[in-house]
């Protein structure tokens, strides 16, 4: 596969990534503005923040979990020449369950759709590594 079509989901990875950077900022913009926290009762990093701007916040968090397993896992198959088709359709399963884990996580956090959408992209993920580890060892 071209370098393009494999970088292609982790650049939309990413990008999720910084939207849920921007959104977090947004909500606890306007939380400090509207006077929900005091600015001495975060200024440690206190989880003080109201419900709705501490579910974006972990969502963003949670993008240096799972998919820096992903990020690690797509220069190796680069590097390899080991990404096919099907390690970018793969590539493209997970992020879209980071998608709706995301969302999901910032809107109604709904535990046990999030969790749903979190183990669909973790047995994705795991299968594009046993894939992987496959090709490399048995090759």
């Amino acid at each position: 596969m071209s370098p393009k079509a494999v970088l292609a989901p982790v650049l939309v990875q990413v990008l999720l990534t910084f939207c849920l950077l921007l959104w977090t900022g947004r909500k606890r913009f306007a939380a400090a503005r509207d006077g929900q926290v005091e600015l001495k009762d975060i200024s440690l990093g206190e989880r003080t923040w109201p419900a709705p701007v501490q579910q974006v916040s972990n969502a963003f968090a949670n993008q240096f979990e799972l998919p820096v397993l992903f990020y690690v896992l797509t220069g190796l198959a680069l590097a390899t020449a080991k990404a096919d088709a099907l390690f970018v359709g793969l590539a493209w399963l997970f992020v879209a369950t980071r998608i709706v884990h995301a969302g999901i996580y910032a809107t109604t956090n709904m535990v046990i759709r999030r969790f749903q959408a979190f183990l669909a992209g973790a047995l994705v993920l795991m299968a594009m590594w046993l894939i992987f580890g496959a090709k490399i060892l048995l090759a």
